[in-house]
This record gives structure tokens, C-alpha cells and sequence, in this order.
């Protein structure tokens, strides 16, 4: 996550942040928790991001060791780090990896950059770590590097392809600020100045049936405004629909959010793209109340039931993959907030009983 990005989402871009306030000001919901069986014993869909911005963490072997032990079946890492890699042989675990952001451009411009970063950082583990999503791009849309995506896919996956790799799904990763409108979700657009390249990603998505992925908070837009923005929304809690939308409720903000990328997709002419969320957690610290470990445990545990059990109201059928916002508190991240959104702690004491 990058707090430039969420932030610039919710606050600072005015117009997402504007349609966000008035998802609740159309219904603002009182309710008891609205959830089915807490379903800890199947997590195919469920992973967590690890990274590793500390500098008191415990080794790769003994991260991968946890994940195992607390059965998270996905993990995502942000780069090709040579001594995780090395951990995660023979883990079993199935692996979202991604380059850094300032080497996409020498992916597009360059096929043998491309077939370089594979024959370094993926071929040496093909045989025992399971690559199932490569990420180019980590919300480099909207922004200077953007353009550069679809060829870097594009080059990535012949990378792929040349050295008998082609099961692993190469995608990027959108942050809110991709879309120019969201509210109602039907209303959801990509920003003019993307759609373009956004277009073009989703071609290269429909050809090899992977999903777009996105990151999304519903912590920050509850968190800029709690007297408008309903909790019971934000938790997945509402007993009665907040927004109506034609012929589609929505009782939580992730929906909504998500519903908004659905739409944004189909006035592109790609529906039948699918989305993965990348990103999505809730912080135990750094803005109390509202960051707590009750309020993290009930988001997480909702989040958990939903996704596991639900697709959007748009996107009825489809069990999401998603990624939880994150395995560690980090001590080196740029602030409170973002520094408190782990599962557990440096120690690998569990900040909150979860998994």
C-alpha cells in the first residue's frame, strides 16, 4: 500500500472523495453484524501481503513457516527479494510477485529486459515455488509510468511463454484514483486521461483470462469522515441496504467500491474481466478509535466471510481472490497508520486472535 495513493483517493481528489461521503449520506445504517459461518478452515481464496519495510522482522524461512502454520494459502511480495524466493521453495504456497515500479519502463521498451528479469528471478524457481500472478505495475495508474504497463505485460508474458510458464497470470495493480466517477457503483468510470491504457490492459487481461486487480480501503474513507460515513457500511455489518442502485443494494462500501471498477470494465467493453483485490485491511493503531484491534478483528473476520462466501451485487458469481493488508507491523513504514495494519507482530505473536 501507498499511503500517497490512498489518501490522494479519499482526500485530496475531491471528486472520488465526494461521491464516496454521499454513498453514506444516501443511507446511513444501523445494524447488527450481517455474516455467515467465519470459515477459517478453507482459505484457497484468502492470501496476505508480506512485505518488508523493518527492520526487526523475522527471517523469510520463518515468515513461510508461519503462513503454513496459520494455513494462508496465497502470498503476495512486492519484490523479487533472492532470500524470500529461496524460502518459499517447496512451501506450497501459491505467489503474487511483482518487479519494482522503475523497471517497468525497460520492460516495455526492452524484450530482453523482460526475459532477463524472468531468467533472474523466476526460472531458478519454477520447479518447486508456484508463480500464479506476476504484477507489473503496484498503482503506477494514473501516473508517469503508466503507459508503460501494457507493453511491460505484454514483454513479461513472452518471457513467460519462452521458458514454458504460461499457467502464471501477469497483471497490474489499480488504486482508486483510476477512476474519474463511482457513485452509484453503475456510475463507475475509468479516468479520461487512462482509459486508454486501461484499455489496452484489459485486451491483454481477456486473452489469457486474468483478473485486474485493485486495492481497496474502506478504513480511509471511513476514517476522513465517521459523522457521515456509517460504520455499520465500512464493516460489513448493515442490516438494511445503504445505496440502491437500479435494481442492485449494496450494504457495504467494499461492494461498492469494487462494483465501480465492474462498471468502469464494462463501458470499456471488457466485462468479462474479473477483479482480484490486491490490497484491503484495516489498522490496530495510529488514529484511535478508529484504528483499534476490535475494529481491525471485525473488518478483517467480515471481510474474510464475505469474499469467501459472495460476489458483489454486480458480480454475483464470482468468489473473489483477494489479498489481506498484511502479515507484519512495520516499523519502517513513512507513518502510525500505515505502520499497524499487521496480523502479527515482529515476534510472530498474533497482534489479534484471526487466524
Amino acid at each position: 500500500m501507498k499511503t500517497q495513493f490512498i489518501f490522494s483517493y479519499y482526500l485530496v481528489n475531491r471528486r472520488v472523495y465526494e461521491v464516496t461521503v454521499l454513498l453514506h449520506k444516501e443511507g446511513y445504517a444501523h445494524g447488527q453484524e450481517k455474516t455467515g459461518k467465519y470459515m477459517n478452515e478453507d482459505a484457497r481464496n484468502i492470501g496476505v501481503c508480506y512485505g518488508l519495510n523493518g527492520n526487526n522482522l523475522p527471517s523469510p524461512t520463518d515468515v513461510i513457516n508461519l503462513y503454513k502454520r496459520s494455513q494462508i494459502d496465497n502470498i503476495r511480495i512486492y519484490e523479487p527479494h533472492p532470500e524470500v524466493l529461496q524460502a518459499l521453495r517447496g512451501s506450497g504456497l501459491s505467489v503474487a510477485i511483482g518487479p519494482r515500479n522503475e523497471d517497468i519502463a525497460s520492460f516495455a521498451a526492452s524484450q530482453d529486459a523482460a526475459n532477463a528479469w524472468v531468467n533472474t528471478n523466476i526460472v531458478p524457481y519454477k520447479n518447486d515455488v508456484s508463480f500464479k500472478w506476476i504484477n507489473i505495475g503496484n498503482e503506477v495508474i494514473p501516473g508517469p509510468l503508466g503507459a508503460n504497463v501494457p507493453a511491460a505485460m505484454n514483454n513479461i508474458r513472452n518471457a513467460l511463454s519462452s521458458v514454458g510458464l504460461t499457467g502464471v497470470k501477469v497483471t497490474t495493480v489499480l488504486a482508486g484514483t483510476a477512476l474519474g466517477a463511482s457513485f452509484p457503483p453503475s456510475a463507475g468510470v475509468f479516468a479520461s486521461d487512462i482509459t486508454e491504457t486501461i484499455t489496452s490492459i484489459a485486451g491483454i487481461l481477456a486473452q489469457e483470462d486474468a483478473p485486474l486487480m485493485v486495492n481497496v480501503y474502506p478504513y480511509f474513507a471511513y476514517s476522513s469522515d465517521p459523522t457521515h460515513i456509517s460504520a455499520e457500511y465500512a464493516f460489513f455489518t448493515s442490516t438494511s441496504a445503504v445505496v440502491s442502485d437500479g435494481r442492485l443494494q449494496y450494504f457495504n462500501l467494499f461492494d461498492a467500491v469494487c462494483d465501480a471498477f465492474n462498471a468502469a470494465l464494462e463501458k470499456i467493453n471488457f466485462a468479462n474481466v474479473k477483479l482480484a483485490v490486491a490490497e484491503t485491511g484495516w489498522p490496530t493503531g495510529g488514529n484511535p478509535p478508529l484504528s483499534s484491534v476490535a475494529n481491525a478483528q471485525t473488518y478483517n473476520r467480515n471481510l474474510m466471510n464475505h469474499v469467501m462466501q459472495n460476489g458483489t451485487p454486480r458480480r454475483p458469481g464470482h468468489l473473489m481472490e483477494a489479498f489481506f493488508f498484511e502479515m507484519f507491523n512495520e516499523n519502517l513504514k513513512e507513518n502510525a497508520v500505515e505502520q499497524n495494519f499487521g496480523f502479527f507482530f515482529p515476534s510472530t505473536e498474533p497482534v489479534y486472535p484471526f487466524w
